[in-house]
């Protein structure tokens, strides 16, 4: 008896603690693929890609640019030295590891020069995999008083060149400070969540390339989220009175699309319905310029709406509904903090879109087609981002090592 009431108070003043994020970022290549052009190379009506799955341009990632590099160039901005020493967890999420055996994280660690003193892991769940990781990070500082987590979603989305999936490609990584007594998303302890294995997508270690059966995720995503939301209103978590925007999972954003509309034919009032579809076109600003970066697809929504919304307030409710192929699902809900706003870059945002350069067909296949050599040899790469804010980059491989700088 006296374990049960020890356990119900640690729960209690655990659950008190405010934890979320405190700060966030993105990095993309400064490369890019227009999808008119692709449409017209591979003899496609252009509406098929820009209406039907809802996507203008695709980041496209140099050698040079893998998850490690891109993972670091979006942490590296947001980090003050205090914020060095007092990270106690680095997690770096993907579904494009670099290596079976060690973590990305800890090549990020070293890039980004943070102390000895902390927990490094990589997570796979596929495009669940930050969201896994935002969720433990929460856990963690709500338990380790001045203690910081780094959650950073890193992935470059790769289907092979003229096949089904080829548009909804993309690279990039979202980088997220998760603190106590965050500056901008405050996340409740409370969610839903579901796993279950299903086939809809999947990449042998043998693969480069994902394979997936595109109108079965499309089924299961929905699904999960329809399962979720229900549980959700059961439970008094998901009222849509009090709810200014949800955000969903966008590999690209015809997907989130179909999930929001689950709510519509009266399922939620017309006025409730109508907020929401507003704010999910401000989340989706971003995503249809750099394409589906997996684990970071969420966030990047979640970036592109506090970016581009100007109506938020500080104590608005936002609801994050995350999907991960294979499948795990979960909705949880977060509230914007005072002063978010500062907290954000969104003009340094724009620029980093803006200055990429538009790549050609033959330009683009030919970076995609691309390898790092597999024998052992020595191969040396060129920095393919000059800019500032691309500072980290693989510089090569030597006898089987990845040499960055």
């Amino acid at each position: 008896m006296r374990q049960e009431q020890y356990r119900m108070q640690k729960i209690d003043k655990t659950d008190s603690v405010k934890a979320g994020i405190d700060k966030i970022n993105f990095y993309t290549p400064n490369h890019y693929l227009d999808l008119v052009d692709l449409a017209e190379a591979r003899g496609v009506d252009p509406n098929k890609y820009l209406i039907g799955i809802g996507q203008n341009r695709m980041s496209v990632a140099a050698l040079d640019q893998d998850v490690v590099a891109m993972a670091a160039n979006a942490a590296e901005p947001i980090l003050s030295d205090d914020d060095r020493q007092e990270i106690g967890m680095l997690i770096v999420a993907t579904e494009s590891s670099i290596d079976q055996s060690k973590a990305a994280a800890l090549f990020v660690q070293d890039l980004l020069g943070l102390t000895a003193d902390l927990r490094a892991i990589e997570i796979k769940e596929a495009c669940y995999g930050a969201t896994a990781g935002i969720q433990l990070a929460c856990d963690y500082v709500r338990c380790h008083p001045g203690r910081k987590v780094l959650v950073i979603a890193s992935d470059i989305a790769r289907y092979g060149l003229d096949t089904p999936g080829e548009v909804t490609q993309g690279a990039g990584a979202v980088a997220m400070l998760v603190t106590r007594d965050p500056g901008i998303l405050a996340i409740e302890p409370e969610s839903l969540y579901a796993s279950r294995s299903t086939g809809d997508f999947w990449r042998p270690n043998y693969s480069t390339e994902a394979f997936a059966r595109g109108k079965f995720s499309e089924e299961v995503y929905v699904g999960m989220f329809s399962d979720l939301w229900d549980k959700a209103r059961q439970q008094g978590l998901a009222d849509p009175e009090h709810l200014q925007a949800l955000l969903f999972h966008i590999p690209f954003s015809k997907m989130g699309r179909k999930g929001l509309r689950t709510l519509g034919n009266g399922k939620i009032s017309e006025a409730n319905y109508n907020r929401l579809t507003e704010r999910f076109e401000q989340s989706i600003v971003y995503g249809k310029e750099v394409g589906n970066i997996y684990t970071g697809s969420i966030y990047l929504a979640l970036l592109s709406l506090l970016d581009n919304d100007e109506t938020l307030q500080a104590g608005d409710r936002i609801g994050l509904f995350s999907y991960g192929s294979g499948s795990v699902a979960e909705l949880y809900f977060g509230t914007l903090q005072p002063g978010y706003r500062n907290r954000l870059d969104a003009q340094g945002h724009r620029a980093l879109l803006d200055a990429r350069e538009r790549l050609s067909i033959p330009d683009y296949e030919a970076m995609f087609s691309a390898q790092l050599v597999t024998d052992g040899s020595e191969q040396n790469l060129e920095r393919s981002d000059s800019a500032a804010g691309a500072s980290h980059y693989l510089a090569g491989m030597k006898k089987h090592e990845r040499r960055y700088r």
